[in-house]
């Protein structure tokens, strides 16, 4: 059976009825029980330490798998609970013999009827037709199975356009405010261009999603650590990185087949370094000060001595670490460098990075 036509068959229907779907429309509508309804994220925030996110890369070997496998698979994963499922690029191809679809489509017509049987996030990269327009897009479902952004591949790699229509670059960094926090994405080659992962930062990413055909290895750590957001992969490897907002590896996973990686991760940790603008050594006294005052609510989880940054986390329910410490003053890293080059550029009085590495153009 033809992928496409799985969901336009009573096969396909019934199969997916099966899994406990009453409809698959995009429009927040069916396949959710009064009790989901009312289930609401953070409902049991009060016991919660910091704000702990559930994120589940989820890959197979190769693209092009059928719809049904993949609906199976995320509907086991979405019944153990999570709140973000992240599934690899273009996981239903992208090829010159009908892997395009539209935000209609079955793909995304099956993964927001998850995303709201399950009341979690679905990141669904797709082979996107948009009128007579072509994106590598990465489409994020919100919990009630509405599409929340579109985020489409700024760096095509090449083969992309040799599809017929090809494949259009994307215009704009995409970051989405989540009710656990704010979520950013990049894919595949974009891995290579740094614009792309600044402009995440500068958007106040805190988890960027990674969906991707390779690993990404070293170049996805490097971003981690520049940018101080984390970083989950979902590859066709298959594959799954994780990076920590101090760039250092959380975890690795790589499976045959099939690979599923769950990790929780805390979007209330803060990373700072030892120096202010104000004075050498001021955030020291800061942060000892708030330790001081609040040693029963934050802690110093690390200090990494030859870099002098120090991460801070909360240590019971109903406090946030990264709130305690801007209180006291305490700038977070990322913001600690922008204010900086900022400050530098206004006593040039020009931007470096705009006038210096400006990139010439293509002839």
């Amino acid at each position: 059976m033809q992928r496409r036509k799985f969901l336009k068959t009573s096969t396909g229907i019934g199969a997916l009825r099966a899994l406990g779907f009453t409809a698959l429309v995009a429009d927040g509508q069916g396949g959710e029980s009064a009790a989901e309804r009312t289930r609401l994220p953070g409902a049991d925030s009060a016991t919660k330490v910091g704000r702990p996110v559930r994120v589940v890369s989820l890959a197979t070997k190769g693209h092009e798998r059928p719809l049904e496998s993949l609906v199976e698979l995320v509907d086991a994963e979405g019944s153990r609970g999570a709140d973000i499922i992240a599934l690899a690029e273009t996981w239903r191809g992208i090829n010159d013999r009908g892997s395009e679809e539209s935000l209609d489509g079955p793909a995304v017509t099956a993964m927001a009827a998850l995303a709201r049987k399950h009341h979690a996030y679905i990141v669904c990269p797709i082979d996107r037709k948009d009128g007579k327009r072509r994106f590598n897009s990465a489409v994020l479902l919100d919990r009630a199975g509405r599409v929340a952004s579109v985020y489409n591949k700024v760096f095509p790699w090449f083969p992309e356009f040799r599809v017929s229509p090809p494949v259009e670059p994307g215009q704009t960094v995409v970051v989405h405010q989540a009710d656990f926090g704010r979520v950013g994405f990049a894919i595949c080659f974009d891995i290579f261009f740094n614009e792309v992962w600044e402009g995440l930062a500068e958007k106040g990413a805190e988890l960027v999603i990674y969906p991707s055909d390779s690993s990404g290895g070293n170049l996805l750590q490097a971003h981690a650590l520049n940018y101080h957001y984390y970083i989950v992969s979902s590859t066709h490897t298959p594959d799954c990185q994780v990076f920590d907002i101090t760039g250092e590896e959380i975890l690795y996973r790589r499976g045959d087949d099939i690979n599923i990686c769950r990790v929780t991760l805390d979007l209330d940790r803060g990373v700072y370094n030892i120096d202010s603008i104000e004075s050498n050594n001021a955030n020291r006294a800061k942060r000892d000060k708030l330790l001081k005052e609040h040693g029963d609510d934050v802690m110093q989880e690390k200090y990494m001595e030859r870099d002098d940054w120090f991460v801070l986390k909360a240590k019971h329910p109903g406090v946030s670490a990264r709130e305690l410490a801007r209180s006291y003053g305490l700038e977070e890293l990322r913001d600690f460098i922008n204010r900086s080059r900022l400050l530098i550029d206004q006593r040039r009085g020009w931007a470096f990075a705009e006038k210096v590495l400006r990139k010439p153009q293509a002839s």
